[in-house]
């Protein structure tokens, strides 16, 4: 049951970031309530695994079991801190009653939508390693998370280069960035 509810969890993390790219690009701006309304989600089916979990005696757990108990704790707090940080983005570009935000350079865009995919992709890859325990699928996510982090700096690198040349726009949108 934990294990399940973990899983939803991760889908309402993965609708949060499909809705903040869609902010971040400015199609649709109302998808800011949405996003913390969906934290909300988040934070209540996380506070009902944590309890459910807290309600296990672990001394009756056998050794496999009470290291899945940990793996389901560590995934469902990471989660619920991943959709903290998803509603602090989101705080970052768009205010909570105008719900007006700033707007990226096409540069901008571009290289924040790579970076999206490239999480997007590592979330799910996650949570079928959370789910299955396949070895080699969690050293194709380590490669593919070293992989981002590279990303991450490159990209970074290139938005200050933007800021260097004094993009007005990248200027701009640089603490949001």
């Amino acid at each position: 049951n934990a294990v399940r509810e973990t899983l939803r969890i991760g889908d309402l993390v993965e609708r949060m970031l499909d809705h903040l790219l869609a902010v971040l690009q400015g199609r649709q701006p109302e998808l800011g309530k949405a996003i913390r309304r969906l934290d909300d989600d988040v934070d209540a089916l996380y506070a009902g695994v944590k309890l459910y979990l807290a309600q296990l005696p672990r001394g009756a757990l056998a050794e496999n079991e009470d290291r899945r108990w940990a793996e389901i704790i560590e995934w469902a707090i990471n989660l619920e801190q991943a959709g903290d940080i998803i509603e602090k983005m989101l705080g970052k570009v768009q205010h909570p009653k105008t719900e007006r935000q700033p707007a990226f350079t096409r540069s901008d865009l571009e290289e924040l939508s790579l970076l999206h995919g490239e999480l997007l992709a590592n979330l799910r890859l996650g949570l079928s390693v959370f789910l299955s325990g396949d070895a080699a699928s969690a050293r194709q996510l380590l490669r593919r998370k070293r992989g981002f982090r590279a990303l991450e700096r490159r990209l970074a690198h290139a938005h200050v280069d933007r800021l260097h040349r004094q993009v007005a726009q990248s200027i701009e949108t640089s603490s949001a960035h």
